[in-house]
């Protein structure tokens, strides 16, 4: 048995300032998990606005990490390693957190674990239910979507993701037209409980093609112009269309990515993993119509079904924590050369998606 190894945590990518301490021994404990959010901060503007992220990080982390430090009960000389989320992300926020991590760890002497943010989404699994490799992980959050078989803390293959929107962004703009509250999917959801789904139509996208490729652009398109025959022929938008607008987007992420889902475990299954699960994780997958949904299609294929407790499923810096702490027990180490990415693709063999943009694939 290996002995326990604490880990101090930095998360900073987007708009969420975060710092955690995680033990991982037999098993995990966090420790700690401290988020400070800006949302009043990026209010007015309707989304984050990456400048105003940035140096709201730089003045938060000292006060994230101290405040996780002593919620732990521990020193900085308590902790056997520190790990930052060194990409994908707003690169301003990225490179706060690195640059602090780099600070504590130059100054400290302890060793430095450059994370993947998206692999501390795919690995929470493991934090909290200890799910055992491979598993296939639906990783769907504000900026992400993606298929992936979760063979190791460094070992991911994509089966497929999204050529365009993410869902997460999918409902932030959805909420815009409507004039809802961001973050967006907490308020379609909300909205969506007294709506009736299918009295209008969207699209499905991409289930007519082969694959677990999945695109969202079009149903927001699709939203806006429901929205305008409405207000069209009735001059203004009542509250009950808009709840039936809300249903039928909801709807429509939930049998794409139902149908996809299906589609990925299908593949997965061919390898005849000991211990066969699915797990959801990323913002999105707080979405409770769609935990139901997935849930179902587990329990049809006689797959473990595992979503995270939702604080474990937005960003937070236990994950970072834990996925480094795994990093670090197989033997990586980061140095100062270690730089923030923009774009950091967690299956580096996988040809970039069709709408990944000039810049590369963001993941």
């Amino acid at each position: 048995m290996r002995p326990p190894l604490t880990v101090l945590g930095f998360e900073s990518s987007c708009d969420d300032t975060a710092a955690a301490v995680v033990r991982l021994g037999d098993g995990a404990q966090i420790l700690s998990n401290v988020v400070m959010g800006q949302e009043e901060l990026h209010r007015a503007y309707g989304g984050v606005v990456p400048e105003i992220a940035a140096r709201a990080h730089t003045e938060k982390l000292d006060l994230c990490v101290t405040e996780a430090l002593d919620k732990a009960g521990l020193g900085l000389t308590d902790v056997d390693a520190i790990a930052v989320t060194s990409g994908p992300g707003l690169i301003g926020g990225v490179l706060a957190g690195v640059m602090c991590a780099k600070g504590l760890s130059a100054g400290s002497g302890k060793p430095l674990v450059g994370v993947n943010h998206l692999a501390g989404h795919a690995l929470t699994p493991r934090l909290t239910h200890h799910m055992a490799y491979p598993y296939l992980m639906l990783l769907v959050s504000g900026g992400h979507c993606q298929f992936l078989i979760v063979r190791g803390p460094d070992d991911f293959l994509r089966l497929g993701g999204t050529i365009d929107d993410a869902p997460g962004e999918a409902f932030d703009k959805t909420a815009r037209l409507l004039g809802l509250p961001q973050p967006g999917g907490p308020s379609v959801e909300k909205a969506a409980q007294s709506g009736v789904e299918k009295r209008v139509r969207f699209p499905r996208p991409l289930l007519d093609r082969p694959g677990c490729d999945l695109s969202f652009s079009g149903l927001k398109t699709a939203l806006l112009r429901e929205r305008d025959k409405l207000i069209a022929a009735q001059s203004g938008l009542h509250a009950q269309d808009l709840a039936d607008l809300c249903a039928e987007f909801q709807g429509a992420v939930r049998d794409v990515l139902s149908e996809k889902t299906r589609r990925a475990l299908e593949i997965y299954l061919k390898g005849r993993p000991e211990q066969p699960g699915l797990a959801v994780a990323g913002g999105v997958a707080a979405n409770t119509v769609l935990r139901q949904a997935l849930n179902r299609l587990c329990a049809e294929h006689g797959v473990a079904f595992v979503a995270p407790p939702l604080h474990l499923c937005t960003d937070n810096a236990a994950m970072i924590a834990y996925a480094g702490g795994e990093l670090y027990q197989a033997g990586h180490r980061s140095d100062m050369t270690l730089s923030a990415r923009p774009r950091w693709p967690l299956d580096r063999t996988a040809a970039p998606l069709v709408g990944s943009g000039k810049k590369g694939a963001k993941a």
